[in-house]
């Protein structure tokens, strides 16, 4: 692509460079969650924020990696509050019950993060491929997870064999779940998975099937 110089304001004046980077993610976001990756347009997003498609040409290239950089940042708020988990002083029950809830509660709030994630199951996941930058994030659920399961078998509360990847998938599955078939499982069981009414249910249910996991003996042979 040809550079773009970058744009500055009617009357010479510069933009706030991080300011206007964030309020084009912001409107990506709400596009492309709305939309689809095809069917999302970067003349629409330029038409909702105060830029011009040229501004987000300069600020990201183009459409491809707009779409990655909507997805970093979603992921990295994730990573984020997965930072703020303070498990270190609860027991290993609480604790793996500590981090179910918060990617129940993390999920709910973001139903963005999840039609992006579903969009970009569908592409392959190519745009998080081509952009390398994720992996650098890293998952501090999963290394909490990890420490939780050792303590856990030491004490003697959980079962060996059980790996930190599966739990965290069991975790984000179920809340995936709940938000992205909340029309379709209501169409076919006249069930509203968001029904405000069920939420202390649902949460509590989600850690309660961990834990059983966790703590489940087994048969061998």
């Amino acid at each position: 692509m040809t550079s773009v110089d970058e744009p500055v304001r009617p009357g010479g004046r510069p933009r706030d460079a991080a300011r206007t980077r964030a309020e084009i993610l912001d409107v990506a976001t709400q596009e492309f969650a709305r939309a689809g990756y095809d069917g999302a347009r970067v003349d629409e997003i330029a038409a909702r924020t105060r830029t011009t498609k040229r501004m987000i040409y300069y600020y990201f290239g183009g459409k491809e990696q707009l779409f990655a950089a909507v997805l970093e940042r979603a992921h990295g708020v994730l990573r984020h509050a997965e930072q703020q988990l303070d498990v270190e002083h609860l027991d290993p029950v609480a604790a793996i019950r500590r981090v179910a809830e918060l990617a129940f509660d993390h999920l709910e709030r973001h139903p963005d993060l999840i039609r992006l994630v579903s969009l970009e199951n569908v592409h392959g996941a190519e745009h998080l491929a081509a952009s390398g930058r994720l992996g650098l994030i890293g998952s501090p659920a999963l290394e909490v997870i990890r420490r939780i399961l050792a303590a856990g078998r030491a004490s003697g509360l959980f079962r060996a064999g059980v790996d930190a990847v599966d739990v965290h998938a069991v975790i984000t599955s179920f809340c995936f779940f709940r938000v992205a078939n909340r029309d379709t499982y209501g169409a076919l069981f006249g069930r509203d998975l968001a029904d405000p009414a069920r939420r202390d249910h649902y949460r509590r249910m989600l850690g309660d099937m961990v834990i059983a996991y966790l703590t489940a003996e087994w048969a061998t042979g």
